[in-house]
């Protein structure tokens, strides 16, 4: 079965990458050749009976030696299905299958759970299908890796995760959470005025003792752009009579960050909200009063769009990708080096507002199958540059389970790093919010085991710098439904009950020793040291010896030379190749980079390597 060639798809519409990464990073682990298509072939499947475009996908295919093909696609399952089983039929007929005589021995499809039943009954069983709720290793063993080639770390278990599952499982059950008293963040003389500004509603929440500020990202998916925005406009309204919520997160969608203001005839725009005007931002920014709203920026023209969303959103504070949403994923058409330079332009705009910026940036690294260096490196770099440029507060975000088998002593580790070498950034005129988060990728298909991991992510997030209770300062909730269909208002409400009901209890919990106190914890102390001396060597390597590093050409650089580690980059034109040479895996459940043999290469050594070859 190692001969085996995996082939993983998913549609160019389709932004939801982590399972795919995720599923590729672990086969490689168990020693499996893993091909992931580019969006070329993503296009393709998008309109499959078209004949160049089967025949691309057939190429595709042939060219990889490709023998076990898995399909992924995680919006609406009505269109899953129908991808899905277009590809199924058009191989049929083909006579590519394994029992027709043809090289293709399995397929397998990953979507939402009504997708995945509606393949299961068209197809009699036949299919191997993934809804989302399937541990690491039970991933690998329904695809049939043999128990000796399944890695060591996914079939132990860890104290501290499991201290935390017990502990949110008795509190879900118990269902206190319901009656879980709402913040109200609202009572400040600024809230919801043209001045309002998250600096105001932070202070506000420090003197009341009430923090964390709420954060949660959500939109209605509708094929009528206009139906979706009415739906959403009324969701403010909702969200916002319920004092529960802080920051109204637009989910904006992809073609609202990609062509705002354009014509978008013809153009798919998978899910999200479909904003493309500035009388459209302001509606929501009235209808969500007197909650705080923000958005993602563009993919081009991003100056532009931060001016728009300044004027109308007053949006509390900008969040700037700097190495993403360009050609490196496919998410716009910037190159790496224009994107950068775009990046650079608005965050020298953005200080001159006094606005935040969120760098919005190491856990885009980690889906790329980032070491936790890389990870911990990429957010400080960020940070260095968003100071050097004039911002005087900085959100720093953190989303942990990424990825979703990383152990919890692993994500305090490296989070704890991640917040001191930024934190150690503080003066008088710059100052930081720590933004915590869920993973994209870890939340179960089931609601009940969904919840239990809300409440579990959350008393990890406390872990963090457990002898502050203000920290903390901002909680991204990802709603507990997300692995199976958008969040709705009651269960956007629901989501932040648990995850402030569990952030109270586990506090009260660890004041009464009924859970240990992390933050004297001898495993995560001893990950911590090694990763904080990694990091400090790192960046003085670099600093050493990039050229203006903390500039377009110095970041782009640094992602050229493949200091960086993304070894699962879709790099289809081949113009990254020292970043993608570093091989990432599992160890002691944290990521490390790693030789052909599997030994971890030390951060200093690899550095010392790039620096030697890198071109003068």
């Amino acid at each position: 079965m190692s001969n085996d060639v995996f082939g993983f798809v998913k549609t160019s519409i389709d932004a939801h990458t982590m399972g795919i990464y995720t599923m590729a990073n672990l086969l490689r682990d168990c020693g499996y050749k893993v091909i992931i298509a580019n969006n070329e072939i993503g296009e393709a499947v998008e309109n499959l009976n078209k004949i160049n475009n089967y025949s691309l996908f057939r190429h595709w295919i042939d060219s990889n030696n490709i023998n076990r093909i898995g399909f992924s696609y995680r919006m609406d399952p009505a269109d899953g299905y129908d991808y899905f089983m277009t590809i199924y039929e058009l191989l049929r007929s083909d006579n590519m299958l394994a029992e027709q005589g043809g090289p293709i021995k399995e397929l397998s499809f990953a979507g939402l759970p009504d997708a995945c039943r509606l393949v299961s009954k068209k197809t009699n069983n036949r299919i191997l299908v993934f809804p989302g709720n399937e541990p690491p290793v039970v991933s690998l063993r329904m695809y049939g890796v043999p128990e000796n080639m399944l890695p060591k770390s996914l079939v132990s278990d860890n104290y501290y995760d499991k201290m935390r599952w017990d502990f949110s499982k008795k509190l879900i059950e118990r269902e206190y959470w319901r009656l879980e008293p709402i913040q109200d963040h609202y009572g400040y003389e600024e809230c919801g005025k043209d001045n309002d500004s998250y600096i105001a509603r932070l202070n506000y929440a420090y003197r009341k003792h009430s923090l964390p500020i709420i954060r949660t990202h959500s939109g209605p998916y509708s094929e009528n752009r206009e139906e979706a925005l009415k739906e959403y406009n009324s969701w403010c309204k909702d969200l916002a009579a319920s004092k529960l919520l802080d920051v109204l997160s637009i989910g904006s969608s992809q073609l609202t960050q990609s062509n705002f203001g354009e014509s978008w005839e013809g153009k798919s725009n998978g899910g999200g909200v479909p904003v493309n005007s500035e009388i459209e931002y302001q509606a929501i920014r009235h209808n969500a009063k007197p909650m705080l709203v923000r958005t993602y920026s563009g993919t081009k023209d991003v100056l532009r769009l931060a001016q728009i969303h300044e004027r109308t959103l007053n949006i509390c504070w900008h969040a700037l990708s700097f190495w993403w949403f360009d050609e490196l994923d496919g998410r716009g058409k910037n190159t790496l080096l224009e994107n950068l330079k775009e990046h650079f332009d608005t965050v020298r705009y953005i200080a001159a507002t006094g606005k935040p910026i969120e760098p919005n940036v190491p856990h885009h690294f980690a889906f790329r199958g980032a070491d936790d260096v890389t990870y911990i490196v990429s957010g400080v770099l960020a940070a260095k540059a968003i100071k050097q440029m004039g911002v005087r507060h900085l959100i720093l975000q953190n989303m942990l389970n990424t990825p979703k088998y990383t152990w919890g002593v692993q994500d305090l580790a490296k989070g704890r790093v991640l917040i001191k070498m930024v934190r150690e950034l503080e003066d008088s005129s710059f100052k930081v919010s720590l933004q915590t988060r869920g993973g994209l990728d870890y939340f179960s298909t089931d609601m009940d085991e969904a919840k239990i991991q809300l409440a579990s992510v959350t008393c990890m997030m406390d872990d963090l710098e457990p002898d502050n209770d203000n920290s903390p300062e901002i909680i991204h909730v990802v709603n507990y439904s997300e692995a199976v269909r958008l969040a709705t208002p009651p269960i956007i409400k629901d989501s932040i009950k648990i995850t402030l009901n569990a952030l109270h209890s586990y506090r009260l919990a660890r004041r009464k020793g009924l859970v240990p106190n992390m933050k004297y914890d001898n495993d995560v102390q001893c990950r911590y040291d090694k990763l904080l001396y990694d990091v400090r060597e790192a960046i003085k390597l670099l600093e050493s010896n990039i050229p203006n590093l903390y500039s377009p050409e110095g970041f782009e650089r640094v992602f050229k030379e493949g200091f960086l580690a993304v070894p699962y980059l879709m790099d289809q034109h081949g113009k990254w190749p020292k970043a993608r040479m570093w091989k990432t895996a599992l160890k002691n459940g944290g990521v490390c980079v790693v030789d052909d043999d599997g030994k971890v290469i030390s951060t200093e050594d690899r550095y010392h390597y790039i620096i030697d070859h890198m071109e003068r």
